[in-house]
């Protein structure tokens, strides 16, 4: 599994450096503390019983003396069998000990180790003496002196984990600030300049921002004066000629109809282009009925020689955005339903699964288009493939996406198997939030 997050992996990898450290403590305190210490008093017992078990005195002959004498060293001396024998062979051979007692036993000597009920318990068996085995309690060797070594150690791994999961933290704070800034950049919105705070390489990619979103907002209040600019100074000369052209003489009918087409067609253009350029302000959303609008736009669209069938979910909730945009929204995908339809639109309404959208859903029994061409369909200026016509000015589905984007909701598209085009945009639900500020704005 690859864990993508950078807070993930600076936890993943402070943690394993943790454990390595403490794993390298252990080792360090067992072989340069510990060991030295038993082999040291390692040499001391197998210089003591040496003395003892030598041939060359007559304490090897004599059992009673040898026993008092290896009892006054703490060590006893039992038969291999019974219950001596079991914990004998439970107990975890050290090679390193066998040798140098073998060494200086001059007799082949197996040492091992095992925790007993109140301290570490050194187990011995001897060629020297080789049905007995000989116990060696390590009273100064408990385990409870490793207990605070232990706890302590835990306790600072938990502090140093706990410190270092803070401090990532409060560094990826500003990282996710940027996240969501970004975001809503990329929805056409601008946010709040941040603070500028933080490590230095992100206080100069927070200020980068910044300076970012106020260029990106100083380009769309150009483009949008821009714009008022050219349609202001556009429609006055074509609402010139309109007016001149009414004025024609009868006989000049059939040419008058032609340009008042035209610049009704102007006209509509620059309508078009003003809709794809407005921005949506999401301060002044409120509480949307789909149906209400849905059936606005039926009314408005349908006529005498085109059948618009509804089917409307009466249970839906209210839908959160700007009524007037995602009526604009329905009323492209109605009229380009129509206008590539076969004589037959269909509007549906209803909900998801989860309850979070609602939506709307425009369908017709046109040709319907190339799966190829369906991922361009809602880009600006494109008016479908070859089967879809060529009329419009493009922008119609490309204001749809555009709308849908800026309420944050979805847009899916496919071709219907009776033949025809299905569109379906969704919009998020008003929620208890959204709702208590919509109230709010109402009772000002």
């Amino acid at each position: 599994m690859r864990f993508r997050s950078s807070f993930t992996q600076s936890i993943l990898l402070l943690i394993s450096l943790l454990i390595a450290s403490q794993a390298f403590s252990y080792f360090a305190v067992f072989h340069y503390a510990l060991m030295p210490s038993l082999q040291q008093f390692n040499k001391i017992l197998a210089h003591e019983l040496h003395l003892v078990l030598r041939d060359d005195n007559d304490i090897k002959d004599d059992d009673v003396l040898r026993r008092q004498l290896l009892e006054e060293l703490g060590v006893t001396i039992h038969p291999a069998d019974g219950k001596a024998l079991e914990e004998y062979h439970r107990a975890m051979s050290i090679d390193l000990m066998s040798e140098e007692m073998t060494q200086e036993l001059g007799e082949p000597t197996d040492v091992r180790l095992l925790l007993g009920n109140e301290s570490y318990i050194l187990w011995m068996h001897t060629d020297a003496l080789p049905d007995a085995l000989i116990r060696v309690p390590l009273s100064e060797l408990q385990e409870e002196d490793f207990a605070p070594l232990f706890r302590n150690s835990l306790l600072m791994a938990l502090l140093i984990i706990a410190g270092g999961w803070l401090f990532i933290r409060l560094q990826n704070r500003p990282l996710s600030a940027l996240e969501s800034a970004a975001k809503e950049v990329g929805r056409g919105e601008i946010p709040a300049p941040l603070p500028e705070k933080g490590a230095s390489e992100i206080r100069a990619v927070t200020k980068a921002f910044n300076q970012m979103a106020r260029d990106i907002q100083a380009l769309e209040e150009d483009r949008a004066l821009l714009m008022a600019g050219i349609s202001h100074d556009l429609r006055t000369p074509l609402t010139r000629i309109r007016l001149a052209t009414e004025m024609m003489s009868p006989e000049d009918s059939y040419l008058a109809e032609g340009i008042i087409s035209d610049t009704e067609e102007c006209n509509e253009i620059i309508s078009q282009f003003m809709d794809y350029l407005k921005p949506v302000d999401r301060t002044h959303f409120n509480s949307v009925d789909l149906n209400a609008i849905a059936g606005e736009v039926v009314a408005a669209e349908g006529s005498y020689d085109v059948a618009i069938v509804t089917a409307l979910n009466d249970t839906i909730k209210p839908a959160f955005g700007a009524p007037i945009s995602i009526k604009r929204a329905l009323t492209n995908l109605v009229v380009n339903a129509l206008r590539y339809g076969d004589g037959w639109v269909k509007v549906s309404s209803g909900m998801t699964a989860d309850n979070q959208l609602v939506w709307l859903c425009v369908e017709d029994n046109g040709p319907g288009i190339e799966p190829s061409q369906i991922g361009r369909l809602f880009e600006p200026f494109t008016r479908g493939d070859t089967a879809r016509g060529s009329e419009g000015t493009g922008l119609g589905l490309a204001i749809v996406k555009r709308i849908v984007s800026q309420h944050q909701g979805s847009l899916m598209v496919n071709n219907r198997r009776e033949g025809g085009l299905q569109v379906q945009i969704s919009f998020p639900v008003q929620s208890a939030r959204y709702r208590g500020r919509s109230l709010g704005k109402k009772q000002q």
